[in-house]
């Protein structure tokens, strides 16, 4: 029988997980990565209150998932830019929450977001695959793996789920 595990503690991260669970953050998040940068377009495209989107930015900046660009030299106008740890973080949550809203639809038709693959210039559609055979991992082939101290536990596992 496999040990009890105890739950994962964040010490740090407790209220950077909260700060990107917040709805107007991902969203925010979201955007800035389909490439709605300024502070005008987010407050138009996500219909937000000045006020809430200037405290929500500020947070993004503190906690290092954007970064603030002035893009005006005679005005106090920012872009807003994910950092590289959020592109790491948050990028794939982001791609794979939007295509799973893009399938999951009440009947209403929604566009998908074509994604590009910076490294080979092609369109692409991102997928979760296997390190080891390298073939697509769907939400139903994953399993917890309990941790044990006894060599061939990967094996044990395969052979008590009849693989």
């Amino acid at each position: 029988m496999a040990k009890p595990t105890r739950p994962v503690v964040f010490q740090h991260g407790q209220a950077f997980l909260a700060a990107i669970s917040e709805r107007w953050n991902y969203q925010i998040l979201r955007e800035v990565f389909f490439g709605v940068h300024r502070f005008g377009e987010l407050k138009r495209g996500l219909g937000i209150s000045a006020t809430m989107l200037t405290a929500r930015l500020n947070d993004l900046v503190e906690l290092g998932l954007l970064e603030k660009h002035a893009y005006r030299e005679d005005k106090p106008w920012y872009e807003y830019r994910l950092t590289d740890g959020a592109r790491e973080l948050v990028v794939p949550a982001i791609v794979a929450v939007t295509r799973w809203a893009e399938i999951h639809t009440d009947g209403e038709t929604v566009a998908a977001r074509s994604l590009l693959h910076a490294s080979c210039g092609h369109e692409t559609e991102p997928y979760l695959a296997c390190s080891h055979c390298h073939q697509p991992i769907g939400a139903a082939d994953l399993r917890p793996l309990w941790a044990r101290a006894e060599k061939g536990a990967a094996e044990d596992h395969r052979q008590s789920e009849g693989k």
